[in-house]
């Protein structure tokens, strides 16, 4: 009788079981824990993004997997859980962004952004017809460097997690996906104040490696960096260049 009904809170999405819980919530959350890691890491001046990229097969051409996203020159986004799921998401940042941009004359912070990616997200866990979206995102932003001033504030780097749920949550440095609790102790652990860029892209690929157990090679990352100038994709040789840094096997 239990197990029947536990099914009955199982089949809706929109229905709490008697302890409190949406079954198809933490599904959702189950299936971001199945997919590849994600990192992000917030350092003095720039947001970096790093994510484990995993083709199904070695004839598959592993710059096709998209695992970190440019927004709009000034935002950028790393996902884990269900590809398709996140690639919708994605594009509805990057129309929110568009959006704004048309409206206010300028582009939307990192918050707003995050804020209203969590708002679409959460109306998927109170609509019938509908399921939760099965991926997690890593929002990050820096605002457009500004010439510096006598009494002028530096850019502030900002990243933002967002779970299936639709919560929004900002972390200094986090991960989502597969072994995403080891990758948060090694970053509570080597995270300090005072980061500069090429110290959090070190970092970042570190705590992915612990995500695995192995180093990952230059063709299994993908690796960006958004900071004042823009977003900034590292393409294979500086992927390799950054592992080498980071004291990880580049060797392909």
């Amino acid at each position: 009788m239990q197990s029947n009904d536990q099914q009955a809170y199982d089949r809706g999405v929109t229905v709490f079981s008697p302890d409190g819980r949406l079954y198809q919530v933490e599904y959702a959350r189950e299936a971001v824990e199945r997919g590849s890691p994600a990192v992000g890491v917030a350092t003095d001046h720039a947001v970096v993004f790093a994510a484990h990229v995993s083709p199904r097969s070695p004839l598959m051409e592993p710059d096709s997997i998209e695992k970190v996203h440019d927004l709009n020159g000034r935002l950028g986004v790393a996902t884990a859980g269900h590809v398709a799921d996140a690639r919708r998401l994605v594009d509805f940042g990057r129309q929110f962004a568009q959006r704004e941009r048309l409206r206010y004359g300028e582009a939307p912070g990192v918050e707003p952004l995050s804020k209203a990616v969590a708002d679409r997200i959460q109306e998927f866990t109170q609509t019938g017809g509908t399921r939760p979206f099965g991926a997690a995102l890593l929002v990050g932003g820096v605002p457009e460097a500004i010439p510096a001033v006598e009494g002028g504030a530096d850019p502030d780097p900002r990243l933002y997690e967002i779970d299936p749920s639709g919560t929004p949550t900002e972390w200094r440095a986090t991960a989502v996906g597969r072994g995403s609790d080891a990758v948060r102790d090694h970053l509570e652990a080597e995270y300090s104040t005072g980061l500069d860029t090429g110290a959090g892209v070190s970092l970042a690929l570190t705590a992915l490696a612990e995500s695995t157990g192995e180093s990952p090679t230059a063709e299994e990352i993908d690796v960006a960096v958004l900071d004042g100038d823009g977003f900034d994709a590292l393409d294979r040789d500086r992927r390799a260049t950054a592992l080498a840094d980071a004291g990880l096997d580049a060797a392909s």
